[in-house]
């Protein structure tokens, strides 16, 4: 297990994370200044984010749940992100108690609480990489000492995608990770599109250019190019409301008003 204490030094206040971010909007308190100013900037140009950050965390939920009443025992969590619960172990074992869990993100700050990610079940098991999913192969290779890649994965990427560029491999990198996964395994994945309001869209990407972080929107098509090769499941490639929708408060959109964000889950043959 890595060392669960990062020092503060690690830790980069003077610019803001997406891990933070996100947490802010979610209504979290692990997060800095330098978060909580772009969140807000970001949330006066389009205040339907909080909106899409509630309904992304109800996806996460419901596509876990349907896997793990499926019969999936081993998820594979990149991007996890700043823990609020229920995380993705707590809802899995909650169905098949023996499943095993590999959390994996980048940021320190999440690497400082990842011991509410560790609280498994005595059947099961989770485990914390500190990595980036610009990095598959040590990915693969680390989550391997505690997940059995000869048998069916649900590769989790939920929110992620959008923070890497093109120019990075994105699609690449995404094909290498299910490249690596048994038939039978799962891809989940939500990603931020700018198809509602393209202008919006925009500013918001900006907005993040000049903190230094990178924001690539990408159209349904685009998104869809993520599970090429693999056999979507539920209600296919849609906005993130509306896989599997349920009646649940969380789920339930005010009046008007859209998300940002596609999802999808898909089976690999």
């Amino acid at each position: 297990m890595p060392d669960l204490d990062p020092g503060p030094s690690r830790i980069d206040t003077s610019r803001p994370h997406p891990a933070r971010v996100y947490d802010y909007i979610l209504g979290g308190k692990n997060n800095y200044p330098v978060d909580e100013e772009l969140a807000k900037r970001m949330l006066a140009i389009d205040p339907t984010v909080t909106t899409s950050a509630r309904t992304n965390r109800a996806f996460m939920r419901r596509a876990t749940e349907w896997l793990a009443h499926a019969g999936v025992r081993q998820y594979l969590d990149i991007g996890t992100g700043i823990p609020t619960e229920p995380n993705l172990h707590q809802i899995a074992q909650a169905v098949v108690p023996d499943a095993r869990i590999v959390y994996t993100d980048n940021d320190p700050i999440v690497l400082c609480h990842a011991e509410a990610l560790l609280r498994s079940t005595p059947q099961g098991l989770t485990h914390y990489l500190e990595a980036d999913v610009r990095e598959p192969a040590r990915i693969v290779q680390q989550a391997g000492e505690v997940l059995d890649f000869d048998r069916p994965i649900a590769l989790s990427l939920i929110s992620l995608m959008h923070f890497i560029g093109d120019e990075d491999g994105a699609y690449e990198l995404v094909h290498r990770l299910v490249e690596a996964l048994a038939p039978g395994s799962h891809l989940v994945l939500s990603h931020a599109t700018s198809d509602v309001d393209p202008k919006a869209g925009e500013e918001v990407v900006e907005l993040y250019r000049r903190s230094g972080v990178t924001l690539r929107p990408r159209s349904r098509t685009e998104v869809a190019r993520f599970f090429e090769g693999l056999e979507p499941v539920g209600s296919g490639l849609v906005r993130v409301s509306d896989w599997r929708p349920d009646t649940s408060e969380e789920t339930l959109l005010p009046p008007g008003e859209q998300v940002t964000v596609y999802a999808g889950l898909a089976r690999k043959r």
